[in-house]
């Protein structure tokens, strides 16, 4: 009896692996490095997990768990409540519909995706600002943080099949 108690806990503790690196890398994004213009180049790590699990595992990274990240990462970074959240959802579930179509490519399309992915946050996260403040936000710094989030997409999602093998074999 023991064992399969150990069994479950082991399956749930596995389960949740996806939120917790999200979670992980949110936390890792809010460290504050001294490096100039460091804020502005940071990569959004949630959103390369949220697309990652999206695609690959959307039953252990439900649009509740991107939600509820979101949130905390709003919290953390003092950006607009559920602005973050919005993002993360839009995403999942974006992602979601074109599932079947990321699976059966390879990499350099769901690379080529994120692209598509990280450019929409922006532009998303743009028109959000635009009518909180009533103003025509600069898009320059977020698109170059989105080409930086681009750009490393492929050391991250290397993280990510690490963890998909290493913890969810069995799941």
């Amino acid at each position: 009896m023991n064992t399969s108690i150990w069994q479950r806990l082991d399956q749930v503790g596995r389960s949740l692996a996806p939120a917790a690196v999200t979670t992980m890398l949110v936390l890792l994004s809010m460290v504050p490095l001294q490096l100039p213009g460091w804020d502005k180049l940071v990569p959004s790590m949630a959103l390369m997990s949220v697309y990652y699990w999206s695609i690959h595992r959307p039953d252990l990274l439900p649009p509740s768990a991107a939600f509820t990240i979101g949130l905390l990462q709003d919290m953390l970074a003092g950006t607009p409540p559920g602005l973050t959240a919005l993002v993360l959802v839009t995403c999942h579930l974006v992602v979601e519909t074109q599932r079947a179509f990321f699976l059966a490519n390879g990499f350099l399309i769901l690379w080529l995706g994120f692209a598509f992915i990280a450019v929409g946050a922006v532009l998303l996260q743009g028109m959000i600002y635009t009518v909180l403040y009533q103003t025509l936000i600069p898009m320059q710094s977020p698109l170059v943080q989105a080409a930086v989030t681009v750009s490393v997409f492929p050391v991250f999602a290397s993280l990510f099949i690490s963890v998909h093998r290493a913890f969810l074999k069995e799941v």
